[in-house]
């Protein structure tokens, strides 16, 4: 095994995240936003830095409800940029708040996030890349294409000799599925 399954297992913060999250399918609209936010953040930095600090972006974030979240205003924007907790970028800060109030309107238009991601799955890549592109906030193709490897619907997570890939194909996550 090479890369993350490689490396990850076992490790403090690496470990849990590779063993029971990192390319499992994800349903729940709140727990998409968090992976989208996290993505985000991750943008110039190490995973192992946004893992270290998940515990205060969920807190920041008030458990990322995506409604509670798309209603912030200028003090929660002042009160997120002052919080050492998380990554402190005034441009991340202002994605999280803008992709949540985009979410909200997908969330009218399709029942969900999840369902408007269903909807458009499968594409490739690239598509998916163009999508985000026209639909959310600093979302390039290394954010767009690690959020739906790591919500299960891009293929790359996790080695197929890797015993997690099992599980998770268990799970028939939207990868393994055809429209």
């Amino acid at each position: 095994m090479s890369g993350y399954c490689g490396s990850a297992p076992g490790h403090d913060f690496h470990g849990p995240y590779h063993d029971q999250e990192y390319g499992f399918p994800v349903t729940d609209d709140n727990i998409l936003f968090e992976r989208l936010v996290l993505e985000i953040n991750q943008a110039g930095l190490s995973w192992l830095t946004i893992l270290k600090k998940r515990e205060g972006f969920n807190k920041a974030f008030e458990g990322f409800e995506v409604e509670r979240v798309a209603n912030y205003g200028e003090s929660d924007r002042a009160r997120l940029l002052g919080n050492a907790a998380i990554i402190r970028n005034k441009l991340k800060v202002n994605a999280a708040i803008e992709n949540a109030r985009r979410i909200v309107g997908l969330q009218k238009e399709f029942g969900s996030f999840r369902s408007w991601l269903d909807q458009h799955h499968p594409l490739e890549k690239p598509e998916w890349v163009k999508l985000f592109k026209k639909t959310f906030v600093f979302t390039g193709g290394e954010i767009t294409g690690e959020f739906l490897m790591s919500t299960g619907y891009l293929p790359g997570a996790h080695d197929e000799k890797c015993p997690v890939f099992k599980k998770i194909a268990r799970l028939n996550p939207p990868f393994l599925s055809v429209k």
